[in-house]
């Protein structure tokens, strides 16, 4: 009974941040934001294989970007991977909702389980 109440208590909880009138803002810009950080790393991965290929040498002190790039691309990777299988159990196309969460975060999720399809 108790573990009842608590997922009504979270139920009411998530309910209420998605009717959150800013919410549609914050979600857009979140968008926004993640798919231009997402593709900024997909090519800073690319640019430090090319250059790896050719013997560049890059400056030690930008390990730190590479480390947190791959943190966000694994993740991405993971919850994309999250949303197709979910997008199936739907009837949903999974490929295209796995590679929309891949850019987007969370938000792909929380959109495909509300059933908002990204529309606004």
């Amino acid at each position: 009974m108790l573990s009842l109440n608590v997922r009504l208590m979270n139920l009411k909880v998530e309910a209420n941040i998605i009717n959150y009138s800013s919410f549609p803002l914050i979600k857009t810009l979140i968008k926004i934001l993640s798919t231009g950080l997402m593709t900024g790393a997909i090519i800073w991965e690319l640019v430090n294989i090319y250059g790896t290929l050719n013997n560049w040498q890059l400056p030690s002190h930008l390990n730190w970007i590479f480390w947190i790039d791959r943190i966000a691309l694994i993740s991405h990777s993971i919850e994309g991977i999250i949303a197709a299988y979910y997008a199936k159990l739907q009837d949903k196309n999974p490929l295209q909702y796995g590679i929309y969460t891949f850019f987007v975060g969370t938000v792909g999720l929380l959109e495909l389980k509300t059933g908002q399809d990204g529309k606004e």
